[in-house]
Order: structure tokens, then sequence, then C-alpha cells
């Protein structure tokens, strides 16, 4: 880890600081020798602070690569489903036949949930915003599952992890039945997760309904890319929070309340907005001519990537996915006519091509979702259910390398010790 040395030259003082090196990746250094010599850093955001050591995602920004324990999203994308990603999110490495199925059966057979829990969700208004309601119930789980809540205990561990990545599709499903007044679809262990989960969402009482194979494996793929990120700000919640002990049902739904953010995982729902303001292709280039002048606060969403500077290497299977489903469903749309021209524009006119602006993962999973009549309010419910795996895994990762409470420091700014003094009149 450590092969070289960093020396930080603070007026006459010389601190000598350690070099590590990952597997991939810049170079860090560590930095927690200087609190014992009075100096912290200052890094809002902490983009330029490591916090953890992790095996499970690398990103590199710059080159356009993802990976899951060494695998390219692509390759995981297009050749496994989403509960064989899930398998080696946790466990490291792909599944034998035997190890998969005793993981596909045991996530299967536990995605039921307390039947005392649907009651919860009639405390809630129609009209409340789902991911308010997935945020809720999800914390709520502690109080019926309390039977495998002990942090220190492998088992335990093992237990939440499979509760949760079993029974958030039914959770999921249930916010949105609940916010059409329909009655709950319980979930059918015959069914893929992806197929169940579908199954859950748009089935009735009243007449049969079959998943269709397409849109049942563009929702796999959707899941798959969105597994996990790397330290994004709801995993860093996730780990923040459980570095105190918390139980995993909290530390998921602090992930939830932190994905729920525009910028983070309302990103799809930014990007549909957008494509609703715009409203018809006679309006693009109005918005590409606002689009490009600096001055206008017009941004268009869906397009480029903080993290990648590149292509975002998600966003090629996804668009695949999105023309197979736009292809199998035949929709005539006025947005998604927007979408496709949009998309069309920004691989092809220079302007975007030199900013690196190329339609982003958000960009193509609003369109394929909404497509598919999922209203826009479950979109980032979906990632949420997606991102589950990839929350626990870093949990698991932080509970089995040994946690140290995360206590960021500050550099402050207001007054110095002053004498108080009451403005209130006595008496």
């Amino acid at each position: 880890m450590a092969n070289k040395k960093a020396t930080l030259a603070i007026g006459s003082e010389n601190i000598e600081l350690d070099v590590l090196s990952g597997t991939l990746g810049s170079e860090e250094i560590d930095i927690r020798a200087l609190g014992s010599k009075g100096y912290f850093t200052f890094d809002p955001g902490f983009t330029s602070t490591a916090s953890c050591e992790s095996k499970i995602t690398y990103i590199d920004g710059d080159q356009g690569i993802l990976l899951h324990r060494g695998f390219p999203i692509d390759q995981l994308a297009n050749e496994s489903t989403y509960l064989e990603v899930c398998y080696i999110l946790l466990y490291g490495e792909p599944p034998t036949e035997k190890e998969f199925n005793t993981f596909k059966t045991t996530v299967t057979r536990h995605t039921m949930i307390h039947e005392q829990i649907t009651r919860l969700f009639h405390g809630f208004r129609r009209d409340s915003h789902p991911m308010a309601v997935m945020c809720g119930v999800t914390g709520a789980l502690a109080a019926f599952y309390h039977d495998s809540l002990d942090v220190n205990n492998e088992r335990h561990r093992e237990i939440a992890a499979f509760r949760l990545l079993s029974k958030m599709p039914t959770l999921a499903a249930m916010c949105y039945k609940y916010s059409l007044g329909q009655p709950f679809i319980y979930p059918q262990n015959n069914l893929s997760y992806a197929g169940n989960f579908l199954h859950m969402m748009f089935a009735t009482p009243c007449e049969e309904y079959v998943v269709n194979p397409v849109l049942e494996r563009a929702m796999d793929r959707i899941l798959i890319l969105h597994a996990d990120h790397e330290q994004n700000a709801s995993t860093s919640t996730v780990r923040t929070a459980g570095s105190s002990g918390a139980n995993p049902f909290a530390c998921i739904a602090a992930g939830i309340a932190s994905l729920w953010g525009p910028a983070h995982g309302g990103a799809n729902e930014a990007a549909l907005k957008m494509l609703e303001e715009i409203s018809s292709v006679e309006h693009i280039p109005e918005f590409i001519r606002r689009a490009k002048d600096k001055n206008d606060s017009f941004r268009l969403m869906g397009f480029g990537h903080r993290v990648y500077k590149n292509y975002d290497p998600r966003a090629t299977v996804m668009r695949e996915t999105c023309h197979e489903v736009l292809n199998e469903l035949g929709m005539k749309d006025d947005l998604l006519e927007v979408a496709m021209e949009l998309e069309h524009i920004a691989l092809h006119d220079p302007y975007f091509i030199e900013k690196k602006l190329y339609p982003n993962v958000d960009f193509y999973s609003g369109i394929i979702l909404k497509a598919m009549g999922i209203p826009s309010s479950m979109f980032t419910v979906i990632f949420a259910l997606a991102r589950t795996v990839g929350w626990i895994a870093h949990w698991n990762e932080m509970h089995a390398d040994g946690i140290k409470i995360a206590r960021p420091r500050q550099l402050y700014t207001g007054y110095t010790e002053r004498e108080f003094k009451s403005n209130l009149k006595k008496g």
C-alpha cells in the first residue's frame, strides 16, 4: 500500500506522509498524521478525499470505465442478470450454478413482507411522493425484523441483506399501487426479479397480466446499471450512518433520503421534466440555442456527467435497450420524439461532441421508464430499488473491515469567544 512518502512543509516544519497505492486509480496521500500536529485538510464535498478503502467498484471517469469487482459494466449488463450481479457485488466472485440457485431461491422466498407493514401505507396521503413513503416504510422494517439487528454478527448482517434485497421490489411496487388507490399485488415466486417487480406494478386482480420479456429484460438492465457507483452521495450516507452502528434498515433508509435529491437520484426525473418543457420537436432549435448560451440559465438535463468526462459506459447499453423497448412498443409520443431528436443532435453536433455532452444513463432510463408507463415520480424509487444491493455491499464491507465512526472536521469562521448579555427584560 504505502510505497513512497510525501513531505508537507508548513512554515519551518516538515511533516512526512505516506502515499498509498491501490490496485487501480490515483495515489492517495494519507493525511491521518496531520491531526496529531494540529492540522486538518479543507475539502468541501470531500471530492478530493478518500474516506474509505473498498474492493467493490472502480470508476475512471476520464476513460469512461466502470468495474464491479473488476468486471466491466457492459459485460455484466449484456451477459448476466441483476441477481447474478447482486451476488458478485456481495460476495466478490461470480456464483457457480449451485451457488446461484441457492442465492436466487433465498431472495425469491423472502419477497413477501409482514402483513402489518401494509397498514403503514394507509398512514400516508394518497398524493404523497413515493420516495417519502419508501423512505418511511424502509426504516420501519427494523420494527418488524428486529431478530437480525446485531451489526457485529456476520450472520445477522447476511440475513438483513437478504431481507432488504428481497423486499425492496415489493415495497417499491406497493408505493406505486397505493398512489393509484389500487390493491397491492403480492409477489410471485415463479417470476424473475425484474419480472416480479413489473407484475406487482401493473397486474390487477381483474385479469391476468403477462410480463413482456423485452420490458422484463430492459428493467433487469436498468437495475444492473444502477446497482452501484462507488462512493456517491447516497452510498457515503449509508456508510456514515452505518459507522455509528445503526441498524441496516435505518442505514438504507438514510441512503434513500440522500438519493431523493434532484442532483443525485432525481436526474432521470429532471431529464423527463426537461423534455416536457421542450414539448415538441419544433421547439428543439430554440432550446439548443439556449443550452449553448453561457448567459442563459437553461441546462440540458441527462447530458454529460459529473464523474464521466468521456462517454458514460452505462449509457451505451442503455441506449441499445431504449431503442429495443421503443421498437417493441411501437409507440408514437411527442416527448419520445423530442428525446430521440435530442439524442441525434448530441451525437452529431460539434458543440456537444467538443464539450463531451453525451446522453447519459439518466437520459435513456427516463425514456424507457416513461415508455413502460411508469410515472416520473417512481423513477427515483426504482433507482433506490436497484442501488440497495450496492448500499448493502458497502455497508457490509465497512463492518467486515472494522468501523470507525465518521467525524468530519470543519473550518470555523464564526465569532470568537464573547460574553453573553441577555436582551430580554427581567421579571
